[in-house]
């Protein structure tokens, strides 16, 4: 049987990275090793990690991209493939694992991701956003490359060959898959393994990861252009999007304020990113990986229990 080894980014997430290994830890396919890549946590990570049987790889704040990091990670794994996670999510079923390995049966295939859900600390807008990249329904053999390295996994001998890109300020997985669908690979979307993703952001955190990624994506799609224009206008269309979606779901009055917030930081984030020159500062990355300020879409039924957690 093919060997899993996860692969698990982890800052200060003491708070959250518990009930992430107690779901890899109850799965009918369970995971081989999980490889945990601390970058300088003060809070009880690392010990949380240690004590559930996991190796820790630290990588310095001052070396930190998130490509480098989980190219640390990586390289230390001894499974043929590799499920990498973020720290701040948790699978749903315990079928999770056997959903995500299950595209590998086809030699061909190189890259998958799972779906991505929020829960009830997720802002309105961004389970909004969530639903519209990680829909109900599983894509065989992608054809974009879209992938989301929260809720991944990827042949060994495939990153070896292509490796993360270290540079980029994020959207180092849009960038591999790209490489990867070049070369003729095949990339699946998992619908049937999700994973709720916990985001509890300020809004100068929003806007700060926003710009990072368009950073990245500048430097990617090379021929892409935003302008303030199109943000000012992409912004108010998705907020009365969200508006309408709220009224419907009778959570307009709770979410008033927050939705355009919401909208606001993320366009102005993505304009900001697009003039940033991609070549960025160390204080500027510092404050994109080390910030000081640190409605759940209904579920498919699928083959599997639920995870009860109380952790």
């Amino acid at each position: 049987m093919t060997t899993v080894t996860a692969v698990i980014r982890a800052y200060n997430e003491g708070a959250h990275l518990g009930r992430l290994l107690h779901g890899l830890r109850h799965q009918t396919r369970p995971v081989d090793e999980i490889v945990v890549v601390d970058s300088g946590s003060s809070d009880d990570t690392v010990q949380i990690a240690e004590d559930h049987g996991c190796r820790v790889v630290n990588i310095a704040k001052e070396d930190f991209t998130f490509g480098r990091s989980l190219n640390y990670g990586c390289e230390a794994a001894k499974g043929e493939l590799l499920l990498i996670v973020s720290a701040h999510v948790y699978p749903v079923y315990d079928t999770y694992v056997q959903h995500m390995v299950a595209p590998f049966d086809e030699s061909e295939t190189a890259i998958a991701y799972g779906r991505q859900i929020g829960d009830e600390r997720t802002k309105f807008s961004e389970s909004r956003i969530m639903m519209k990249w990680f829909p109900e329904e599983s894509i065989h053999s992608q054809g974009h490359p879209f992938s989301n390295n929260a809720n991944a996994i990827i042949r060994k001998d495939i990153w070896s060959r292509l490796r993360y890109d270290e540079r980029l300020t994020g959207l180092e997985d849009l960038d591999l898959a790209k490489r990867a669908l070049e070369l003729g690979l095949r990339m699946d979307y998992v619908a049937e393994a999700p994973v709720v993703h916990v985001h509890e952001e300020t809004w100068s955190t929003i806007r700060n990861r926003y710009r990072r990624e368009a950073i990245a994506y500048k430097k990617i799609m090379r021929e892409e252009q935003f302008t303030a224009p199109e943000a000012i206008v992409l912004a108010g269309a998705n907020i009365a999007s969200d508006y309408w979606h709220a009224w419907r779901h009778g959570q307009l009055l709770t979410n008033l304020s927050e939705i355009p917030k919401f909208r606001v930081a993320q366009f102005l984030g993505a304009v900001e990113g697009f003039r940033t020159s991609p070549t960025v500062s160390q204080s500027l990355l510092r404050r994109f990986y080390y910030p000081t300020d640190m409605a759940r879409p209904a579920l498919r039924e699928v083959a599997g229990q639920q995870i009860e957690y109380d952790v």
